[in-house]
């Protein structure tokens, strides 16, 4: 990958860093020498009698659940993440723990659906004008509601409630 040689009248040291390649570029400068192999990428060959397995990325596989789902499957599902962000922002001004992998994982997810929505958009015609005005009223649609995951911690909280009250009575 990267190779550097610094000659001297008496001495040479050679530093090298990653493999030799096929082709490479070099230039020097008052005595050192800077040389850049580039490596070629080689698709993978497969031999004749073995099947070549292909697997799905994660991205891949959540673009083709995401594609599957309707324009208000997405804007509930968009609605419902946002919530979560909200949720993970107050865990981290409280100081709690929490998943910072989970901030970058949920925005990437929510501008995946918006793109997708976006794209639906495009194959039927609505232009960008027209687009912005939608989301406008659609935001202002919206009713706002708890996120699943403080669904889920009222909903254990509330069993645990009534646990206590069955051992009490």
């Amino acid at each position: 990958m990267l190779s550097l040689s610094i000659a001297t009248p008496g001495t040479a040291a050679i530093f090298r860093r990653g493999s030799a390649s096929a082709t490479s570029t070099s230039s020097s400068f008052h005595g050192v020498k800077i040389q850049h192999q580039v490596s070629a990428r080689v698709s993978a060959i497969s031999s004749p009698g073995k099947s070549s397995v292909v697997m799905m990325s994660k991205r891949e596989a959540e673009l083709k659940d995401i594609r599957s789902k309707t324009t208000e499957e997405l804007q509930e599902e968009v609605v419902d993440l946002k919530g979560e962000l909200f949720m993970l922002r107050l865990q981290k001004s409280a100081r709690n723990e929490y998943k910072s992998s989970e901030f970058r994982r949920m925005k990437k997810l929510v501008a995946r659906m918006l793109t997708v929505k976006r794209e639906r958009e495009i194959e039927e015609g609505i232009g960008k004008r027209l687009s912005r005005k939608l989301d406008r009223q659609w935001k202002k649609s919206i009713v706002p509601r708890p996120p699943p995951s403080l669904k889920k911690l009222q909903a254990e909280e509330a069993a645990e409630e009534a646990a206590e009250a069955a051992k009490s009575a």
